[in-house]
């Protein structure tokens, strides 16, 4: 079981080292080591689910839908991870690009304490040939229902992502994320299909504490033994840099 500091404030000398933003599936599942997480957002985009995936939530013939971010007013919540080892970067750029075709570009990070940074960030847009492009969320949500991949079910990427969202980031309404999970969750109901079938084992996620700043804190807490973790928010150990299962 892997539990993971996650932390609101960042020092200045802190920043010194590459970060990562993570605003899908490498909030519950980044696949890397880090030595730190820290909770805050970036501006100037959305978070839409209008990139498709045909190697992780979908297949060529059945793509699922993920989040990217797009150019719009607003901000979006998410994870700043300071990248550990040398493994990190190639391991994302194979989840990332090649095989979920995003691209890479710096960005600033805003934390919820502490002064603005910059990270990198993975984009996908019109330009790489997994695009789905715009839909309603009830549209999107009737493809998501129906798509798998190698790394789970579409729905699980979806119901993980707004957890984690209602519950680090419960003061903010990513209405599109949570309009989309709502419309999912009523195609469920319709059809009888129970959520458990559809989440996985929960291989590989990390459940986030919120812990205050410290100076010399990784990220890996290993004595943290006695939370409580909520059914859908499963803790496994983290398979290193495996690309058995490049879960976008």
């Amino acid at each position: 079981m892997n539990i993971a500091e996650l932390q609101t404030q960042v020092f200045y000398e802190q920043t010194n080292s590459l970060w990562v933003f993570a605003y899908g599936s490498l909030c519950w599942r980044p696949g890397f080591q880090f030595r730190r997480a820290v909770m805050g957002h970036v501006k100037g985009f959305q978070r839409r689910f209008w990139q498709g995936n045909t190697q992780h939530r979908g297949t060529e013939k059945k793509p699922g839908r993920v989040a990217t971010l797009v150019e719009g007013q607003g901000k979006v919540h998410g994870i700043a991870f300071a990248l550990h080892g040398e493994a990190a970067i190639p391991y994302l750029s194979q989840r990332e690009e090649k095989l979920g075709g995003y691209v890479s570009h710096f960005t600033t990070f805003h934390p919820m304490q502490g002064e603005p940074f910059q990270v990198l960030v993975y984009i996908a847009d019109f330009r790489n040939p997994h695009w789905l492009g715009y839909a309603d969320e009830k549209a999107i949500a009737n493809e998501i229902i129906n798509c798998k991949g190698p790394c789970g079910t579409n729905v699980e990427y979806v119901i993980r992502l707004a957890n984690f969202m209602r519950e680090h980031f419960a003061e903010e309404n990513d209405a599109h994320l949570f309009t989309i999970e709502e419309e999912v969750l009523m195609i469920m109901d319709d059809r009888k299909i129970c959520l458990s079938s559809l989440m996985g084992t929960g291989e590989g996620c990390v459940t986030f504490v919120k812990k205050e700043e410290k100076e010399d804190s990784y990220c890996y807490i290993d004595d943290i033994k006695s939370k409580k973790i909520d059914a859908f928010q499963f803790a496994m150990k983290i398979q290193g840099t495996q690309l058995r299962c490049l879960n976008l």
